[in-house]
């Protein structure tokens, strides 16, 4: 799934060019980067990228050589993630059948294991094809994240090189400061890294149940050329989470507990752990000189930025917009954007 907005990362984040399609943390753009770790996984032929009509071009640029234009799908409306599970459940129905199974995976987390990564993908593939469960991926908390939702892990239902597989109790919404610390001592919590794994019979069996609409869609997806059928049928789809619609309901849901890294690189300040940093706590990438300054996040695209005598702030320049902002504050970014002139978003 590669078509959110990624606003927080403005101003190198726009409409066309998002998060997945910034190099925020190598050379290579989110999306590339997810791409060739999941060829690791499964043969390039299967890999299927999901975005909008907007990012389409930006999209097929970055991912050129690695997939073919036809493997990069368009969504003619923002409809959520429920939708595009049903979208990628159709196209995987229309390869493979109805005991295909697929992954379900975001675009713009960074993994830098590669391998047990896609050792474990396998795993969660094979799992959900043999158990004939919905999978997750479960990120062990090693902080007390609000960001980021939960799940509630049960029993244990399998052990093996891959890794254990719990029972998934329920899912939970973000939570405050105190909740979050109760559910990093209680070891029964993990991050919910919106990856999922399912067999198409499983999910269809699930949307007639919960979600009519997305199962019909997915029944009615044609197996040939698909364009005009997407493009009338998608929109009317229910805005929905595949959270909501689906995960919640689901007569059974089972995680892997990750053994490989995972960012969500959800704002400016989770960069310093992949960028260089100097002495005082300076991370910084591009042009950049600092002096008595210390704590801060410094990104330039072209311009030199100087930093004299001061700290704790986030500073980001690009061709025509400059971001200062204090580190405690990258949450908000998104009431700038909401502030800006159109050819600015």
């Amino acid at each position: 799934m590669a078509g959110g907005s990624g606003e927080r990362f403005w101003p190198m984040s726009r409409a066309q060019t998002p998060k997945h399609l910034l190099k925020l943390i190598s050379e290579r753009t989110l999306v590339e980067e997810t791409v060739r770790r999941l060829g690791a996984a499964v043969p390039p032929e299967n890999i299927f990228v999901l975005t909008n009509e907007v990012q389409l071009p930006g999209t097929r640029a970055a991912l050129a050589g690695l997939l073919p234009a036809s493997q990069i799908v368009a969504e003619p409306a923002k409809r959520d993630t429920a939708p595009a599970a049903a979208l990628a459940t159709a196209l995987v129905r229309a390869r493979g059948g109805e005991g295909a199974t697929l992954a379900l995976l975001p675009a713009d987390a960074f993994i830098a294991d590669a391998t047990t990564c896609a050792v474990q993908l396998g795993a969660a593939l094979r799992r959900a094809a043999d158990a004939g469960a919905i999978m997750t991926i479960a990120i062990k908390p090693d902080h007390a994240a609000t960001g980021f939702g939960y799940l509630e892990m049960g029993e244990e239902r399998a052990i093996g090189p891959a890794g254990t597989v719990r029972q998934v109790k329920r899912f939970v919404e973000k939570p405050d400061a105190a909740t979050a610390q109760r559910y990093l001592e209680s070891g029964d919590y993990a991050w919910n890294a919106g990856m999922f794994f399912w067999r198409v019979d499983t999910f269809v069996a699930e949307a007639e149940r919960h979600a009519p609409e997305l199962a019909q869609f997915i029944r009615e997806f044609p197996a040939g050329e698909f364009g005009a059928f997407l493009a009338q049928r998608f929109p009317v789809l229910p805005k929905i989470s595949v959270d909501y619609a689906i995960m919640e309901k689901a007569r059974s849901v089972e995680t892997l507990l990750a053994k490989f890294d995972w960012d969500d690189v959800g704002l400016w300040t989770a960069l310093p752990k992949h960028l260089a940093t100097d002495a005082a706590g300076n991370s910084s990438r591009g042009a950049v000189v600092v002096a008595g300054a210390s704590n801060n996040i410094v990104i330039s695209n072209g311009r030199m930025i100087a930093l004299c005598g001061v700290k704790d702030l986030v500073v980001v320049e690009t061709a025509d917009a400059i971001l200062v902002c204090h580190r405690d504050s990258v949450q908000n970014i998104k009431q700038i954007v909401g502030k800006l002139p159109i050819e600015l978003l």
